[in-house]
Formats: C-alpha cells, structure tokens, sequence
C-alpha cells in the first residue's frame, strides 16, 4: 500500500467528471492510492479563469464540441455508466448539491457514496440536481439521512467550505471539473487523463 492521494475537485453537473469518477475506482484499487473529493462550483471556476466555456457551448457549428458529444457515449459505454445528457434540467446550477456534497467532507466513504448517487440521479434518470427535495432522497437511497444532510448544507461553515475550495483550485491552476491533484503537486484536468493520474502514482510507488 501507499500513501498516495488524489484530489479530485469536482462539480456534480459536469458529464465528464462522472466518468472520471467512475474510471478513478479501478486505478485506485490498481495503485492502492486513496481519494480526496472536494466539491466545488464549476461555475464560478469558469466565471474566473474559463469564459471561453460559455461561448463554446453556444457555437452551434463547433466540431470539436459536437465531436466531444459522440465521443461522451463511446466513454460511457465503455465506463459502464448509463448517460443521459443534456437533459431538461441542464445546465444544473448544482449549488445545493455542492453544499450537501461539503456536509460530507470529514466522511469521505459517506461523500463517495452521495456523489455517486447523484451522478446517477441527473445522469442517468434524469433528475433534478436543483431540487432539494430530490436530493434528499438520492441521499437515502445511498443509506444516508438525506434530511440531515440538506440540514448541514445550510450552515455558514459548509457555505464557506464551498467557497474555500472553489478558489483553491483556481489558486493552484485549476480551470474546470473535474481538476485532479497528485499528491498535491501534478496536476491533472478530465478523464481523457486518467492514464497520467494513474502513472503518477505508480511513480511514488518505485
């Protein structure tokens, strides 16, 4: 085993963090490396650093964008996971979802779980990830008491936890979701570099 970690700061809203997420499992178990999730708002990292985001995405005839689409379905079938976007609730403002993700954060197994749930909630059935209500029952359907959570979510501590993190990855380079770290120095953006994450950590265990 080793003490390699990785940070994976993220934003339920995003397609491509979900497949990362699911594609880090693997890499973990293979490395024995833990992970760190920090939620964040995606919003206010492209708010900051990554403008050209918002114009991407209106530019109907850009290839590489429609490109990325098809390409999304290939890397979830080939990730297992059921993909459903964009759906009517996108784009998702995910600041409740966020919040209720940093209630967790001194539970990671807790926050993995959740995160998990959620992604499959708006990915794959479709759901809301604005709505409170369903939030807290994607949160009981992991085992977790959704209530409590939402409860936690609203406090001053876990707002500015949110907002803490949000402008550390945008101090330490970050320009989207989801931005990982290893071991605090390399850093790594999406899940077409998943290979680098995984070879970093083989790196700290030679």
């Amino acid at each position: 085993m080793t003490n390699a970690r990785v940070e994976f700061f993220y934003d339920l809203s995003s397609p491509w963090t979900y497949l990362a997420f699911t594609n880090l499992q693997p890499i973990l178990e293979r490395t024995g490396a833990e992970a760190v999730l920090r939620p964040i708002l995606v919003g206010g990292v492209f708010n900051a650093v990554n403008q050209s985001v918002y114009a991407a995405r209106e530019a109907t005839d850009n290839r590489k964008l429609n490109h990325a689409w098809k390409v999304m379905k290939d890397w979830s079938e080939l990730a297992g996971v059921e993909m459903h976007f964009p759906s009517q609730y996108h784009p998702a403002k995910s600041v409740v979802a966020m919040r209720m993700a940093c209630a967790l954060a001194d539970d990671m197994p807790a926050l993995s779980k959740f995160t998990k749930a959620a992604f499959e909630s708006y990915f794959g059935r479709q759901e809301n990830l604005d709505d409170p209500e369903t939030l807290v029952t994607v949160a009981n359907s992991a085992g977790l008491d959704g209530a409590a959570i939402q409860a936690a979510a609203q406090s001053d501590a876990v707002k500015a936890l949110l907002r803490s993190n949000t402008e550390e990855v945008i101090v330490r380079g970050g320009y989207g979701s989801p931005t990982m770290f290893v071991d605090g120095k390399k850093m790594y953006f999406g899940n077409d570099q998943l290979p680098l994450v995984e070879f970093a950590l083989k790196e700290n265990l030679a």
